[in-house]
């Protein structure tokens, strides 16, 4: 069962959702990005500049926190996100690895 802010547990992680959430170009570039940075560096979901309106920036982000990609931390008037990739590369060996080497998708 996932916590009270929906993340999921590393095994209640589905690879079938996770291949879903990175499935789309925008939410690909995202991890691709995430994956250029140090590990567990914040950013908020405005830092992405995605050509989206904010309502579906936030809908983006929604499904891959739902996916375990990313864990989001609420600051009060504003969310940080860090990618999960301890987990991830313990839960999917190779993922982040695959998305790594195929680079951004929507840039």
């Amino acid at each position: 069962m996932p916590d009270e802010e929906g993340h999921p547990r590393p095994d209640e992680m589905d690879l079938r959702t996770v291949l879903h959430a990175l499935a789309d170009p925008l939410r690909f570039a995202v991890i691709a990005q995430f994956l250029r940075e140090p590990e567990d560096t914040p950013h908020t979901c405005a830092y992405f500049r995605l050509p989206v309106s904010k309502s579906t920036t936030s809908h983006h982000f929604k499904v891959m926190r739902e996916a375990g990609l990313l864990r989001m931390v609420d600051h009060g008037n504003s969310r940080s996100a860090t990618l999960r990739a301890r987990e991830l590369d313990a839960r999917f060996p190779g993922l982040l690895d695959l998305v790594r080497a195929e680079g951004p998708a929507a840039e």
